[in-house]
């Protein structure tokens, strides 16, 4: 079995971040969930206080002035293109998805692209409320030996950032994403 990443893996860019923008050019009124979010970098990034679920949960307010249902099946409409021709080419029906980004998010580009298993960060996607921690890192991890059993074997995988480490660390063969260029993982 392959799993990846999905942002700037298999997808060109950050669907949380497109998602965002492309919420708050329809809601202008997502701008009042600022003051909050601008303390909740701070707090989290210069501060170092809290955690990255915590932080996530300030951001994610701004779904409470979206219509995220409709707005999903809109943004995906414009922004299915941006997941990357090597790995459609690649696609087996045995991949699995693992990303930090909201699960409600990635639910569609998934069914649009074939792929039937992906774990990602359970939130509400009306309220930004985390069901359990974000999945990042050592998470990744649990969440797919939890699904799948400490005995399977990841074949390939793929990401773009090293903080995939331990997903790249259990796999047969791990890989470094940028862009479209795919280069053998460099452990450090």
């Amino acid at each position: 079995m392959n799993v990846y990443d999905f942002d700037d893996t298999i997808y060109k860019g950050d669907s949380t971040a497109n998602f965002f923008l492309y919420c708050l050019k329809k809601h202008p009124k997502i701008i009042v969930t600022f003051p909050s979010t601008a303390w909740a970098v701070f707090r989290f990034y210069v501060l170092k206080k809290g955690t990255k679920t915590q932080f996530k949960e300030v951001f994610y307010r701004f779904l409470k002035y979206c219509d995220v249902e409709k707005d999903l099946e809109d943004f995906w409409s414009v922004h299915i293109h941006r997941i990357k021709t090597w790995y459609k080419q690649q696609h087996k029906s045995t991949d699995v998805i693992i990303s930090a980004s909201p699960e409600f998010l990635l639910k569609i580009p998934c069914q649009k692209s074939g792929i039937k298993c992906l774990m990602a960060s359970k939130v509400d996607p009306h309220s930004g409320k985390y069901t359990g921690e974000n999945c990042h890192g050592k998470e990744k991890v649990r969440r797919f030996y939890e699904k799948f059993g400490n005995d399977t074997v990841i074949d390939e995988f793929y990401s773009d950032s090293y903080n995939d480490t331990p997903l790249a660390e259990i796999a047969v063969q791990s890989f470094m994403v940028k862009d479209d260029e795919i280069v053998s993982w460099q452990f450090r």
